[in-house]
This record gives C-alpha cells, sequence and structure tokens, in this order.
C-alpha cells in the first residue's frame, strides 16, 4: 500500500518503513508527526482519490535527523551588460521514516478553541466641566529696531608733514598699523627702516632717524616748533 501525500509543500509517494527528505520540519529528532492531507491512496487494485484530499486518511512518520542538501550553485549572467552573480545554497531537509499509513478512520486532532476575551468594561463617561474662556492678551505692537549709530570712521594722521616721509611710505607704515603720529612717535628709527624696506627697495634709503622726535612734536600740537626743527632738516637729515 502507497499513497500520495503533501508534506511542506511538496508531494511525495510514500510507503511503510520509506525513508523520505522533506524541507525542514518544526520537531527534535525522535518525535513523531502525521499528514493529513493525502491526495491518493492505493491498496492492489484499489485506488481512492481525493477532492483534493482524502476524509480520514493520515500519514504517520518520525523524525530521524535534520541535515542540510548538497550545495546547488545558481549562476545568473546577462549578455552585453557585464552581470555576473554566483551564489551557492544549501537547503534545510529533515528525514523522517514513514510508520503508517492509513486510508480512512484516523483522527484529527481537535482544533483549540478560542478564549473569549472579557469584554472591557464600560467607562464612565465623565462630564467635562466647560471652563470659562481665558482672555488672550492683545499682542504687543512690534517695537521698530533702533538704528545703530553709525561707527566714526578713524582716518590716519596725515604722516606726510613729517619731512622725509612721501605718500609712499606713510602707505607702508598705515599698512604696518603705525598710522599716527603718537604711533611714530613710539617706534624706533629702526622698526621704520625694516617697514620701508619690507614694503619696497625703492623706500629703503629713506632715513627715520628724526620721525619720531617730528612726530611726537606733531601729536603734541607744537607745530611751530615743528617748522623750526624741519628748517634745520633736509629729506629729514640734520644739515
Amino acid at each position: 500500500m502507497y499513497a500520495i501525500v503533501e508534506i511542506a509543500g511538496q508531494q511525495f509517494k510514500v510507503a511503510k518503513d520509506q525513508k523520505v527528505f522533506v524541507h525542514r520540519l518544526a520537531g527534535e529528532e525522535g518525535d513523531k508527526v502525521s499528514f493529513d492531507k493525502v491526495l491518493l491512496t492505493a491498496d492492489g487494485d484499489n485506488v481512492t482519490l481525493g477532492a483534493p484530499a482524502i476524509d480520514g486518511a493520515q500519514v504517520g512518520a518520525k523524525i530521524t535527523r535534520h541535515l542540510r542538501g548538497d550545495k546547488v550553485i545558481v549562476f545568473k549572467k546577462k549578455r552585453r551588460k557585464g552581470y555576473r552573480v554566483k551564489n551557492g545554497h544549501r537547503q534545510s531537509l529533515t528525514e523522517i521514516v514513514i510508520e503508517s499509513v492509513v486510508a480512512s478512520g484516523a483522527k484529527k486532532a481537535a482544533p483549540k478553541k478560542e478564549t473569549k476575551k472579557a469584554a472591557p468594561k464600560a467607562e464612565k463617561k465623565v462630564e467635562a466641566k466647560t471652563a470659562a474662556p481665558k482672555k488672550v492678551a492683545a499682542p504687543k505692537k512690534a517695537e521698530a529696531p533702533k538704528k545703530a549709530a553709525p561707527k566714526k570712521s578713524t582716518k590716519p594722521d596725515d604722516l606726510k608733514k613729517i619731512e622725509g616721509v612721501g605718500p609712499k611710505a606713510m602707505e607702508a607704515m598705515v599698512n604696518a598699523g603705525i598710522d599716527t603720529f603718537a604711533k611714530v612717535a613710539k617706534s624706533k628709527p629702526e622698526k621704520l627702516s625694516e617697514i620701508l624696506t619690507e614694503a619696497s627697495s625703492r623706500l629703503a634709503h629713506l632715513v627715520t632717524d628724526t620721525w619720531p622726535q617730528q612726530a611726537q612734536l606733531a601729536a603734541d600740537g607744537k607745530w611751530d616748533e615743528l617748522k623750526d626743527l624741519q628748517d634745520k632738516l633736509d629729506g629729514g637729515i640734520a644739515k
């Protein structure tokens, strides 16, 4: 006697004491399983067909082991596309031994009854007290942004009033941060010469020995004394 039974989505022709490899089944080794989706049974010339399954027919089996099948190479390729993909696959299998083939009269496991959940208690309706509407304060008028006071532009002192300082020399000193008579007065002649030389080689010949002294008189507002001193100079150099 044999039967055709559906197991894990596949159809197998099985008989008693036959070993069958099927897709992985839930269960441990040694567990007994039964399959009631029997599509056909045959006992000699007596053949019974199901529509689609035979009512009361059942196949009993025992799980012997879980294993994995042989590796199968899956290769995909698309011509003229440079597409090649190669993957390996090993199917998870279960080995079972058929213990019995019952053509009719097998008892099906009774379905579990669903326990009815207790209906939720009706919540007491609480009437919400209507609170008095709050008065919304009128939006404040946006204050016009205050105009920032314009910054006073600090112009450098006219350093050309120093004997020997021309426009280029003044520009070099202003770029170096020495833009007032007071700053020139505090600078050493050697430092001023270095600034002029770095600015341009054409300014390296200027003599800065008397520039701090002249700048101090200009910063103090002693213009007459400055004029008397400059009368004794020639291009910033004492005559």
